[in-house]
C-alpha cells in the first residue's frame, strides 16, 4: 500500500458530554478512497470537520502529506491540498454554473480581494474553470443559473469546486445524499473516474457506493474505529455487521 497521504493520531473531540470522536487513529493512503461508515451519531461528519479544520480537535494530532495540520486553519489546509464537500450543497444558486467554478479557481489563486469581481471575461480563471467543468460532465450546463439545476447536478458542481482548488485529497461528505438510483449511479462513475488522480476519504450511507468506490473502510461507532480493511473483510466482519450492517445483504 502507498504510504499515508493523511494521517490521525489519537483524536478526539466532545461536545459536553458526548464524545463525538474516541480517541480516533487512521490513515488514508495516497491515491487510495477510503470510506467512513457508521450509523447516525458515529462521528463520521465531526471527523470530516476535525480534518478540514471546521471543528478544532480537543486532543490527539492530525497530519496531512508529511505536515502537522492540527492548529491550521480551514484556508491553510485548503491550500495545502485539502478540498472538501457538505452534506448540504453549498454553491452560489444565483451565480452562473460556470461563475461558480470560475470563483473557485480565483479563490485558489490567492485573490481574495478580487473574488467578487465579474469573472465572465477574465480568461485566466474561465479557462480553468471550463476544464474542471468538462471533467466532472458540466461543460454543457456552464451558462445557467447553479439554483437552476438538478440536485445530482448540484453535487457535480460541488465537487467541480473543490477540483477547481487543484486538491491532493477530495472529503466528501455524503455526496449521494438525497440523489435518486440514476443520480447516485452516475456520481459513483464519476468518483471512479476521479480515483486515478486523487485520493479520497468519503463519507457515505449508501452501502451499494462505498462497496462499489472503496479500497479501504473505516467503521465508526460513537466515535470509535471498530473495524477497518478491506471492503471483503469488512463485510464478513461479525462485529460490523451486529453494529451497523445488521442482517442485509450488501451487494
Amino acid at each position: 500500500m502507498a504510504e499515508p497521504l493523511l494521517v490521525t493520531r489519537s483524536l478526539r473531540k466532545a461536545f459536553g458530554g458526548i464524545i463525538a470522536t474516541d480517541n480516533l487513529s487512521l490513515d488514508v493512503a495516497a491515491g487510495e478512497i477510503h470510506a467512513v461508515i457508521g450509523p447516525n451519531g458515529a462521528g463520521k461528519t465531526t471527523l470530516v470537520n476535525l480534518l478540514s479544520g471546521q471543528l478544532r480537535a480537543d486532543a490527539g494530532d492530525v497530519e496531512f502529506d508529511g505536515a502537522a495540520i492540527t492548529g491550521l486553519r480551514p484556508a491553510a489546509r485548503a491550500n495545502l491540498g485539502l478540498a472538501r464537500s457538505f452534506q448540504i450543497t453549498s454553491i452560489f444558486p444565483d451565480f452562473s454554473v460556470h461563475d461558480n467554478v470560475a470563483l473557485a479557481v480565483q479563490a485558489r489563486s490567492g485573490h481574495s480581494f478580487r473574488f467578487w469581481r465579474p469573472t465572465r471575461d477574465d480568461q485566466s480563471l474561465r479557462g480553468p474553470a471550463g476544464d474542471v467543468l468538462a471533467r466532472v460532465g458540466l461543460e454543457a450546463r456552464g451558462d445557467i443559473l447553479a439554483g437552476n439545476l438538478a440536485h445530482g447536478e448540484k453535487r457535480q458542481l460541488e465537487i467541480a469546486m473543490a477540483l477547481a482548488t487543484r486538491p491532493k485529497m477530495l472529503l466528501l461528505d455524503e455526496p449521494m445524499a438525497g440523489m435518486g438510483v440514476e443520480e447516485s449511479q452516475r456520481m459513483v462513475e464519476l468518483l471512479g473516474e476521479l480515483k486515478a488522480d486523487y485520493t479520497m476519504l468519503l463519507i457515505e450511507h449508501d452501502m451499494d457506493a462505498v462497496f462499489a468506490l472503496a479500497d479501504r473502510i473505516t467503521v465508526l461507532v460513537y466515535g470509535r474505529d471498530i473495524a477497518t480493511g478491506a471492503p471483503a473483510d469488512i463485510r464478513a466482519d461479525a462485529q460490523v455487521r451486529e453494529a451497523y450492517l445488521g442482517t442485509a445483504e450488501v451487494d
